[in-house]
């Protein structure tokens, strides 16, 4: 008997009505975030960039679509990249080569970091001590000895915000995959995997690029392993004991001494583990069904596994969930008749082996159906659900979370509110990734407070870490 389809005729004509229901209604429900309210001149943070290459003109496109902030100035030493950032900011910034004159604006509030990050420490120091409060692209920093000054330095100005660029600490649907944790709907989180994995970075990584240069880069570890070893910590709610690895240059011998591939593993307290990996000759990742490519992170506990990543300008973070299959659903198959028990052992049999179950939508708050919900709001999640079940429609973040965590900066320098990418947060991925290049150039096993005898430590002198 042939199957019948998922998606009849009648759920087309559903479909139509429940998609017109729930845009009208998120309409009213939701409605506009607060930093859309903000216009005014005079409510606006006024920023500079400070090195304006790929990222930091990034950062300038974003910043342009918010009512948030005014671009004052960009600086680069770079001749064209200064250029091109003064003609795509909107606000007619000045532009300067030398990052002191740009700290030595009064109307200056805030600048944005995003240098080589052997220069992230330096003007970051600069920019604290000349009263300016700071977005510094990760890794926060280069060494250890920068770890414990900057700590130091940032404590004894508390009214100055510091924030990292660790933007997936920003997205709804990490944010909601960490309280999926907490609540214990996938269990105790016993590992994590990570990839990023970029077939272009050999062709673009090459000398005499500060990227390809010890000296002055963290090289894979730093520039893309430190955005999922922070989701790791975060997920597992702990930091590592210690890690161990190994990279190596296979592929691209052009002078470079930055490995092109990696592979890593982070030993958390209580057995947790992080195992990472990124190479530089295939795109491929084995998540989503494989349907997106390069980076993303799976979270595995022991009632089940979320499939996740921060996606791009071009492709929506995304998150589906895999529930365990339920020793209880197992147990129930096997006391069906005998006929059916035939076809359930073998289907026990599949799921114990092989079968795996449908993956799931990880849904926000807005989502969920509340006590306090009215008729129209309740109709309206229904619907929601509804269609997510049928794979008509997927769940989206409301923003981009590289614009959030821009709009959050803005209300933390207004407010004092701490960063959710807070000093803490950065000082302890740049700890991740010092350690684990030191795991790979040493060929040892390094524990994390092993930073602690590195450039004067000692990291104990740590404010209080931010649970979550």
């Amino acid at each position: 008997m042939a199957k019948k389809a998922d998606v009849t005729r009648r759920d087309v004509v559903k479909t139509a009505g429940a998609v017109a229901a729930v845009a009208a209604a998120a309409r009213k429900v939701e409605g506009a975030p607060w930093i859309q309210t903000v216009k005014a001149a005079n409510d606006q943070l006024q920023y500079a960039v400070i090195g304006t290459g790929g990222r930091g003109t990034y950062h300038i496109v974003h910043w342009n679509g918010l009512d948030v902030g005014r671009c004052m100035a960009v600086c680069d030493i770079d001749e064209a990249n200064l250029t091109k950032a003064a003609k795509t900011a909107k606000d007619k910034p000045k532009a300067f080569k030398d990052y002191r004159e740009v700290l030595a604006m009064k109307d200056v509030d805030a600048v944005v970091i995003a240098t080589p990050l052997y220069m992230h420490y330096p003007i970051t120091r600069d920019a604290l001590l000349a009263g300016k409060h700071v977005f510094c692209e990760k890794s926060l920093v280069f060494t250890a000895e920068e770890i414990h000054a900057l700590r130091k330095l940032a404590n004894e100005r508390p009214k100055q915000i510091l924030q990292v660029g660790l933007q997936r600490r920003y997205s709804k649907f990490y944010q909601t995959a960490k309280m999926m944790v907490e609540k214990g709907t996938i269990g105790k989180v016993t590992h994590v995997y990570g990839q990023w994995n970029r077939r272009s970075l050999g062709k673009t990584w090459v000398p005499p690029s500060w990227r390809a240069f010890k000296k002055y880069s963290g090289g894979l570890t730093a520039e893309l392993a430190s955005h999922q070893v922070d989701v790791a910590d975060w997920m597992i709610g702990k930091h590592p004991e210690f890690v161990t690895g190994v990279g190596s240059i296979d592929i691209y011998k052009d002078g470079r001494d930055v490995y092109d591939n990696i592979y890593l593993i982070f030993s958390y307290p209580g057995g947790s583990k992080l195992m990472y990996s990124s190479i530089s000759t295939n795109n491929h990742l084995p998540l989503f069904g494989s349907s997106k490519t390069e980076f993303g992170e799976m979270i595995c506990g022991t009632e089940g596994t979320i499939h996740i990543t921060v996606g791009s300008d071009n492709e929506p973070a995304a998150a589906i969930w895999f529930p365990e299959p339920s020793p209880k659903t197992l147990e129930a198959q096997k006391k069906g008749t005998e006929k059916k028990e035939k076809a359930t052992v073998a289907s026990a049999s599949l799921l114990g082996t092989g079968k795996g179950g449908k993956g799931l939508p990880v849904l926000f708050d807005r989502d969920l159906v509340g006590k306090n919900d009215g008729f129209i709001e309740k109709e309206m999640k229904f619907a929601r659900q509804w269609l997510y079940k049928k794979g008509v429609m997927v769940p989206e973040e409301d923003k981009n979370p590289v614009d959030i965590q821009l709009e959050q900066f803005v209300v933390s320098c207004k407010t004092g509110k701490r960063p959710l990418a807070d000093l803490e947060v950065g000082l302890t991925d740049s700890t991740n990734v010092i350690t684990a290049n030191l795991a790979m150039d040493e060929g040892r096993r390094v524990y994390f407070d092993e930073i602690n005898k590195m450039g004067g430590g000692p990291l104990g002198a740590a404010a209080p870490a931010k649970k979550g």
